[in-house]
């Protein structure tokens, strides 16, 4: 399903790339968080926007989060809409009542589809460039036991998550598997309490493996162990560590690759650096590659060789339906100096 709004823009949008080293000259990445509870406990936005920052990620987050909201009561709050349009958002995540998507499909069209529309079709008309991304949520501790349902934990996590995959392949958006993360480390470390007295809410622990998972969406890596948010270390790496393990090795299945690109970098036995460059815009009429050594691509994807000494800013340029958008990354190539050898004096 395609929103109604397809805007064509003549403008340069400046985006970070991912997983690069950010230049004081680039203008930081616009993030904005619109859900219910699940969102603002324990301010997991400001969590997230102190890990982003204590990783040299520069980033400005906001959000508009109200409590128990289905995306119907979202659509009857006018301050909602004014945060849509308050700025050009690189990224905005939508995060659904977790109840309202375990339903069957036919519920999901009547009862969550209408508004979903409205709000999606609001953020593409307010910028048709931001990246949407769904905020799959997670399993109450014990499950759900009401009138209509009973399951338990893993079986409401895995509900939960059949619905933000029908909607993302209606819409075509990226889902960041919070759920899925949730239930991985809910299911192999039992001593981390996820979960906030009424188990279901997060703790501060549940609430920096969503931070931690939108980092690694985001980003493409673990964030630093060193940035912990007063937690105990050991169990905040136990979480980088599951959601980097699986965010990453699925990240095509939650379509994390859309607009964005990556570069490795290998370096030689003969002392050089070889990058291998990849850009996943589906939509790009073209694009333009320059390795900052006066060497430049018109290749989609390619490897490149640096030979001398330095630091390079890789710049891709992509020229689609939003303009021209750039994103940036750093290498530098440092060669081992090898002494000379020296030829013993003779006896």
């Amino acid at each position: 399903m395609k929103t109604a709004f397809h805007i064509k823009l003549i403008s340069v949008f400046f985006f970070l790339l991912i997983g690069g080293k950010v230049s004081a000259l680039e203008p930081p990445l616009n993030i904005l968080f619109i859900g219910n509870s699940f969102t603002h406990m324990n301010s997991m936005p400001k969590m997230f926007e102190r890990m982003a920052t204590s990783n040299k990620q520069r980033v400005h987050v906001e959000m508009s989060a109200k409590s128990n909201h289905t995306f119907k009561m979202h659509c009857e709050r006018p301050e909602m809409f004014d945060k849509i349009k308050s700025r050009k958002w690189d990224y905005i995540i939508i995060q659904g009542f977790s109840r309202e998507l375990i339903d069957d499909y036919n519920y999901i069209d009547t009862a969550c589809m209408p508004y979903f529309n409205e709000i999606v079709d609001s953020i593409y008309l307010s910028n048709p460039c931001t990246n949407i991304l769904l905020y799959e949520t997670w399993g109450y501790k014990n499950g759900l036991n009401d009138s209509l349902r009973v399951m338990t934990f893993d079986a409401m996590t895995d509900f939960i998550e059949r619905g933000y995959k029908y909607l993302s392949e209606l819409y075509n958006i990226p889902i960041v598997p919070v759920g899925k993360v949730w239930q991985d480390v809910a299911n192999k470390h039992k001593g981390i309490n996820l979960y906030a007295e009424d188990l279901a809410h997060p703790s501060q622990y549940g609430s920096y493996l969503v931070a931690t998972s939108f980092y690694t969406a985001i980003f493409k890596k673990a964030p630093d162990d060193t940035f912990t948010d007063g937690l105990d270390p050991v169990k905040v790496k136990a979480i980088h560590a599951s959601a980097y393990k699986y965010i990453l090795t699925n990240i095509d299945m939650y379509k994390l690759k859309m607009n964005s690109m990556f570069i490795s970098a290998e370096k030689l036995k003969n002392g050089n650096l070889k990058i291998r460059c990849k850009q996943y815009f589906r939509d790009a009429d073209s694009v333009r590659w320059d390795f900052g050594d006066g060497k430049f691509s018109n290749y989609k994807s390619l490897s490149h060789v640096y030979t001398k000494e330095g630091t390079y800013m890789i710049k891709l340029t992509i020229y689609d339906q939003c303009g021209t958008r750039i994103l940036f990354k750093e290498e530098t190539l440092k060669k081992v100096k090898v002494p000379p050898k020296t030829t013993p004096p003779k006896p």
